[in-house]
């Protein structure tokens, strides 16, 4: 069992990148020394965002710019007019090697499917990174640290029920005690339980009728034995910094900053792309019922050709694909590459769901409403935004259009009466889990008996709340002096 290793770095105050404003985007945030993927999934789904190892949340209630998880059914998706038009300009282009009129359209600002490609591309501003540093620990030693103790605080003969009755955040129902029924397959429990934290409370889709309108697997599948360009996709392991960080990678993500966000070449170091697209805490993960290439930290490299035009920075998770960055050559805007790559990432998760049912949710990161160049994510059918009191999902329609131009911050959940059901008390304190040096894991009541110190428990308790009871017990928080 991977444990996650985090350290609390509190409230920060930076520039934002969407309305360019100064010292006005609020956001709490933590180093991640290792992340647990069904962790990371927990924390996506309260609003949590990551950038390397940093991972942040915005205070959405006192920030310039509320930023609201948005997410996609990837298998009730319905393709637009817009993204047809897309689609088969793309297969026009493979198959033909022509340039299409609206290229021109595009430069005299006439087409809004290739002008939202180049100004809009599917992915977010770096965020400002906070002053601190990490402390220095060894992380290894540090699991271990923690395994034992949870080893040490599991009764005996209990591995099998707790396993069992694991809370989940989809769900009021407190678990219930073991009967005479037969068991279940551990297989289709943890089936049974990610369905449940996602809130998937329907039966799986039954096999739908065929019909004549093309899907978006007919759009990607199209023959292309004759085609004039090849367009291959290749996907990568994160950690295989041999091809993630090779020139061409470096080259391509230092053109698209310059281009498409006017960076300074100069800070367009590899060292920064490593920290920002390379690096990950996420562990690598293959379970037997997860997909074929596991869960992780992963880039989905487009070449056309000999020639790398696009690169999709993605994480597996189980429940879901989180799209963390996208960027591309500017000299293939004509192509709308940002929203072809959000197009390619939703098959990518259909396909998955076919063998990995509970993965099926494409994860666009954050649906910015006060700043109407972000709103596009909001285009691709079935995206439900996420309620930032009670986590819980609400389907992006019109209404909740209308609420969030009347005001930015809004709780999404009409139910005034609704709680989050995994909110985090102060009775649930003793049983966080700290890291207070080299050698020494504890639970924060026995760190208090024997320091009789509680000097961090206002910091700790924040993170708790921000976290979640279920990761605040599951974590390992770092409070080395």
């Amino acid at each position: 069992m991977s444990v996650s290793i985090v350290q609390y770095f509190g409230s920060q105050l930076s520039k934002c990148g969407y309305c360019t404003g100064t010292n006005c985007s609020k956001s709490n945030g933590m180093h991640a020394y290792r992340l647990d993927c069904q962790d990371y999934q927990d924390l996506i789904d309260r609003g949590w965002r990551r950038c390397g190892n940093y991972c942040y949340k915005l205070k959405n209630k006192e920030t310039c710019c509320p930023c609201y998880t948005i997410k996609c059914d990837a298998l009730e998706f319905k393709l637009t007019k817009s993204n047809k038009r897309i689609l088969r300009r793309m297969n026009r282009f493979l198959r033909d090697g022509k340039r299409d009129p609206v290229e021109q359209a595009a430069r005299a600002g006439n087409d809004d499917d290739v002008t939202e490609g180049a100004n809009a591309p599917a992915s977010e501003p770096q965020p400002q990174m906070p002053d601190k540093s990490p402390a220095v620990i060894n992380v290894e030693q540090a699991m271990s640290l923690a395994q034992a103790q949870k080893s040490k605080a599991k009764p005996a003969g209990a591995a099998q029920v707790l396993g069992a009755q694991s809370p989940t955040l989809g769900s009021n129902k407190s678990a219930t005690a073991i009967s005479n029924k037969p068991r279940k397959k551990a297989k289709q429990m943890r089936l049974e339980r990610r369905q449940a934290k996602l809130g998937d409370t329907k039966e799986p889709p039954s096999q739908k009728a065929a019909t004549q309108e093309k899907s978006l697997t007919d759009f990607l599948s199209e023959p292309s034995e004759s085609n004039k360009h090849q367009l291959k996709i290749v996907l990568v392991a994160s950690s295989d910094t041999q091809r993630t960080c090779a020139d061409a990678v470096l080259a391509l993500y230092r053109k698209y900053q310059v281009v498409i966000h006017n960076d300074n070449p100069a800070r367009l170091t590899l060292a920064s792309m490593q920290r920002f697209l390379i690096k990950s805490a996420l562990k690598n993960e293959k379970p037997d019922d997860g997909p074929e290439m596991g869960y992780g930290s992963f880039h989905q490299q487009y070449w056309l050709d000999d020639k790398l035009i696009a690169v999709g920075v993605i994480d597996i998770l189980p429940g879901s694909v989180s799209s963390v960055y996208f960027f591309y050559d500017p000299d293939y805007s004509f192509l709308s590459l940002g929203t072809y790559g959000s197009l390619r990432e939703i098959d990518f998760v259909q396909t998955i769901a076919a063998t990995t049912p509970a993965l099926k949710y494409y994860y666009m990161g954050f649906y910015i409403h006060s700043c109407p160049k972000m709103r596009y994510k909001g285009k691709l059918s079935a995206s439900y935004l996420l309620c930032p009191e009670t986590y819980v999902w609400i389907l992006l329609t019109d209404v909740i259009r209308s609420k969030l131009d009347a005001n930015k911050y809004q709780r999404l959940n009409d139910d005034a009466a609704a709680r989050d059901v995994n909110e985090f008390l102060v009775e649930h304190l003793d049983e966080v889990m700290l890291l207070l040096d080299a050698k020494t894991c504890m639970k924060y009541k026995n760190y208090v008996q024997i320091t009789g110190t509680e000097s961090d428990r206002v910091e700790i308790i924040e993170y708790s709340e921000l976290v979640g009871k279920v990761c605040a017990h599951r974590m390992l928080y770092v409070n080395m002096a």
